[in-house]
């Protein structure tokens, strides 16, 4: 067995090529298997689409806009053309401006910053945070999460018509990055602009998954983040109208934001370079649009039916896990490929370094940069998160169903310890103690949603569920620490814990 996992590995999917697939990795109990990637949701890999396309810039790499010579013209030109592939994977109506970002966080806050005075933002506490938090400089009305997908159009008629006069803005998912419900866009957008609203929606779960068609939904605003998108390097949109991002000052004022600058102030620019202030992320632009050019030729219905296919797969197998409940915000909603869960008894951080180093299987758990909605359906715990993409297989669910199974019954093979905030198996492990479980009622799965939260721990359940576990979290009496196998893990492991995030 290798010491540490394969560098570089590309593996052609039915749907695309992807960067990373198929790569190998070490297993705590000994041996490798392919990395089952299903945190999709959190960063998506590289499209090997993406890849060429910042390859084929790399030699050509110059100044945008300020350069002389063939290596600025070409790179002005693509980026120029990234923003319009950018602005037609959107659909938007016409009129409207592409400036470019570093990610989804970045285009709200940009866009909070261009709000007129006096603007009030309506939004949920459903939404992630970075369509949660920017808007500290405007007044707020945070709805409490709907029961329904109708009953979030009747609380945004609701709050609009109790709304003091003025600009007013709301702020929507597309699509949960806890639960994966798709929003009702279209009857949002309908409901904003009766009363004289916008509506500005966070794209970034929903892009990878269906079209965003702004003009035909009748959407305002529209934020993304490359690295949902199979474009992981460092860049992001805010597309939407333009009056309210010319009326405001720069994002960012420096280079490329002014066109003269004197002793006593300075001459703007006009969009988008206004807001585009310093050196551009030329490759990250170039990735992005090269990523929504893949994704179109690829084409939505086969991707939807990709999809449709493993969530069913994915949600069957989660729903015969003992002691399992599934997150859900509505009942027989349309949804994207993410499924969030808690295991009775068992700590999220647990579940996920499990399945990391005994199974080759990477999650994610924590509050999932929701943490009002996350609380609300668990009750206050983490939770895990499983999501599914391009390079999704049958085998990544059933290896997961399996091994949830497993661990449902039996717990943890090897032996787990607090490290970077998180736990990891390595080569000095302390001996493994037991903690006594209740075996759960039932051999069924249950679902959570938030008008209900299923199965309200008690202290001895919060403490075992709890993110920061003790030292040692172990759930099994086997001490493999000598065996040189099993540690070909801990050798080929970073350093760094498991990051929590979105």
């Amino acid at each position: 067995m290798t010491s540490a996992p394969v560098a570089e590995a590309t593996v052609e999917h039915g749907l695309a090529e992807l960067v990373g697939a198929g790569l190998r990795v070490p297993l705590v109990t000994g041996g490798e298997l392919p990395f089952a990637n299903l945190d999709i949701a959190a960063t998506a890999p590289c499209l090997a689409a993406v890849r060429d396309a910042v390859n084929a810039i790399l030699p050509w790499y110059s100044s945008v806009h300020r350069g002389t010579g063939l290596p600025a013209e070409i790179c002005t030109s693509a980026y120029e053309q990234a923003r319009e592939t950018v602005r037609q994977f959107a659909g938007p109506a016409l009129g409207t401006t592409v400036v470019f970002t570093r990610n989804t966080t970045d285009a709200f806050n940009l866009l909070a910053r261009c709000l007129p005075g006096g603007t009030t933002v309506i939004g949920f506490d459903t939404d992630h945070h970075s369509a949660l938090l920017p808007w500290r400089r405007a007044p707020v009305r945070r709805l409490v999460t709907p029961a329904s997908a109708a009953g979030a159009v009747g609380a945004v008629d609701a709050a609009l018509r109790a709304a003091p006069v003025g600009p007013r803005l709301v702020c929507v998912t597309g699509a949960s990055n806890v639960t994966g419900e798709l929003w009702p866009l279209a009857d949002l957008a309908a409901v904003a602009h009766r009363h004289g609203a916008r509506i500005a929606v966070d794209a970034a779960q929903l892009a990878p998954h269906r079209p965003i068609a702004m003009g035909r939904l009748g959407l305002d605003y529209v934020a993304l983040s490359g690295h949902k998108l199979y474009a992981p390097f460092g860049s992001g949109a805010l597309i939407g109208r333009s009056d309210w991002l010319r009326a405001a000052p720069p994002y960012l004022a420096g280079g490329g934001a002014a066109v003269s600058v004197r002793d006593d102030g300075a001459e703007w620019a006009d969009l988008p370079a206004r807001h585009e202030g310093g050196t551009p992320n030329l490759v990250g632009a170039v990735a992005l649009a090269a990523a929504c050019d893949a994704i179109t030729a690829v084409g939505w219905q086969p991707l939807r039916d990709h999809e449709d296919r493993l969530q069913r797969a994915l949600r069957d197998g989660l729903a015969s896990v003992p002691g399992l409940s599934l997150l859900r915000l509505w009942d027989d909603a349309p949804r994207v490929g993410i499924a969030s869960f808690t295991i009775r008894g068992l700590s999220p951080a647990l579940v996920a370094a499990t399945l990391a180093a005994e199974h080759a299987i990477g999650v994610r758990r924590g509050k999932l940069c929701a943490h009002p909605l996350v609380r609300r359906l668990t009750g206050g715990p983490d939770a895990i998160r499983a999501s599914i993409g391009i390079g999704t297989t049958t085998e990544h669910i059933t290896r997961l169903t399996s091994a949830l199974h497993q661990l449902a019954a039996e717990g943890p093979r090897s032996a787990y310890a607090d490290s970077h905030g998180g736990l990891r198996p390595g080569p000095e492990q302390p001996k493994a103690t037991t903690i006594p479980r209740r075996p759960p009622p039932g051999n069924t799965a249950t679902t959570a949603r938030p008008s209900d939260p299923a199965h309200p721990p008690d202290q001895a359940q919060r403490r075992r569920r709890d993110d920061r576990p003790a030292a040692s979290a172990n759930l099994k009496t086997e001490d493999r620490s000598e065996d040189p196998e099993a540690n070909g893990f801990a050798k080929a492991a970073a350093v760094k814990g498991p990051k929590r995030g979105s």
